[in-house]
């Protein structure tokens, strides 16, 4: 078979046409309106291929921070007191560029020409980029493709970094916060967790948050999370938060039918045998149809590493904007080294959840084991119970440990339908430690707000 030939120089998509079009609205428009315009559309001096159409930009875009106004003769008077003026072809090709239109009322067409263009043209160097580093060789599939993912993603998004803030702007923000916090009682940008005693201590889980359950096995850890996850996308009385639910360990059936009989209040024992009566089939079917017009998802992956997470979690917010994302659990995540001890397998884990969270600015949950020492020693977990724990501590901005509390009789729990579990707030870097009480339902797998004495 022939080799394709390669090098062949192609000249990159754009268009003389709109390029000018879109100085000429702005020009024409006074530099005010139009150029606020491109600034808001995130149009930069570089999303221009012809170098003097940036050259024209660059001058607009200081008339307008100066806010002076703006026409053929003010931009050629710009232009050369920056020596630019004859780089551009002088005060001819200014003219030139006005001629182009009569008026400004299709700016927001041409503007989108230009972006769509260079938003191409980015991706064609991206992935130029990519394919002459894929030749040159690649160490780790899994991660040259999440740094290609990363890339592409990065020029979709075609934002301007706003991640240096003057003190003035985070003041302001932290006013709004507090303002928010002390007359809706609510955080901004937060995630109620649905467990009354929990949020009055935590006020939700912030965007950008990597917060930890952890439980030894079978304390109910996954049916803790998905109470959440119900809780957030079928609220009662507020916006539903689109979350994608990572489970590696449990069928997305089943976790649907856990969903299903908690929310309905159906015992799925009763269901299996069919001996549930019939108005508890109707409440069953009609909870049903309530949870599919949900806005969760459920990825039931197995042997997935957090690279992989990450890209998945990258694309569906992408497409649904997400609001909170949780995975079962941290243990069960494949490294992409398998060779490398357990505990830098955790830390290389545990730093991209934390990762994961920033970067797409949502909070994330993630479940882990607890090791057998309090068990052993017939105490209540603390953070150095965490499997592997020394990284999940670090990273962690809220540490939740799922216990049974202090001593209580097994024998007299296994009569009961509804018990206590504590929910100890171990750690929280903006927050107080302490004890949530919940009342845990075992013949519907459900966690509920604990109802004190006093509530009684």
């Amino acid at each position: 078979m022939a080799k394709a030939k390669q090098n062949i120089h192609r000249t990159p998509p754009f268009s003389l046409e709109f390029e000018q079009a879109l100085l000429a609205g702005c020009i024409i428009d006074g530099g005010q309106d139009g150029i606020s315009l491109c600034i808001h559309e995130k149009i930069t001096p570089e999303s221009f291929y012809l170098p003097a159409h940036g050259l024209v930009y660059q001058a607009l875009l200081e008339l307008f921070s100066a806010n002076t106004p703006a026409n053929e003769l003010i931009v050629g008077e710009k232009l050369a007191a920056s020596g630019s003026l004859e780089k551009v072809g002088g005060y001819d090709y200014i003219n030139h560029i006005t001629s182009r239109i009569d008026t400004p009322t299709h700016l927001k067409h041409y503007i989108k020409r230009v972006k769509d263009l260079d938003l191409v043209r980015k991706i064609i160097a991206v992935a130029t980029a990519s394919i002459e580093n894929a030749y040159a060789g690649v160490d780790d599939a899994g991660q040259f493709l999440e740094e290609v993912e990363r890339a592409i993603f990065a020029v979709s998004e075609n934002r301007i970094s706003d991640s240096a803030l003057s003190i003035k702007e985070s003041i302001d923000r932290a006013e709004v916060l507090i303002d928010n916090i002390f007359h809706k009682r609510s955080a901004v940008d937060s995630v109620p967790s649905g467990f009354v005693d929990l949020d009055r201590l935590t006020s939700g889980f912030r965007a950008g948050e990597m917060i930890v359950i952890a439980a030894r096995p079978s304390m109910g850890k996954t049916s803790l999370a998905l109470n959440i996850a119900e809780s957030v996308t079928c609220p009662k009385s507020a916006t539903p938060v689109p979350t994608l639910f990572f489970s590696l360990e449990m069928s997305a059936e089943q976790l649907a039918l856990r969903l299903m009989c908690g929310r309905s209040g159906v015992n799925f024992e009763r269901l299996r045998t069919g001996f549930a009566p019939r108005e508890e089939i109707s409440k069953f079917h009609a909870v049903n149809q309530e949870l599919k017009k949900s806005p969760l998802w459920i990825d039931q992956s197995c042997g997935i590493s957090i690279t992989e997470i990450r890209a998945k979690a990258r694309r569906m917010h992408n497409k649904y904007k997400l609001g909170l994302v949780i995975i079962d659990y941290m243990q069960l995540l494949a490294s992409h080294d398998n060779r490398m001890p357990r505990e830098q397998q955790i830390a290389e884990i545990s730093r991209g959840v934390k990762a994961m969270a920033r970067e797409l600015s949502v909070p994330v949950i993630v479940l882990s084991q607890l090791n057998r020492d309090s068990e052993r020693e017939k105490r209540q977990p603390r953070l150095s119970d965490l499997r592997e724990s020394g990284s999940i501590e670090q990273d962690a901005d809220i540490v939740l440990l799922l216990s049974k509390g202090k001593e209580r009789d097994e024998e007299e729990e296994v009569l009961l339908d509804v018990v206590r579990r504590d929910l100890i707030i171990a750690k929280q870097r903006n927050g107080p430690v302490g004890i949530v009480p919940l009342a845990f339902k075992k013949n519907l797998t459900r966690f509920e707000n604990y109802a004190h004495e006093k509530d009684r």
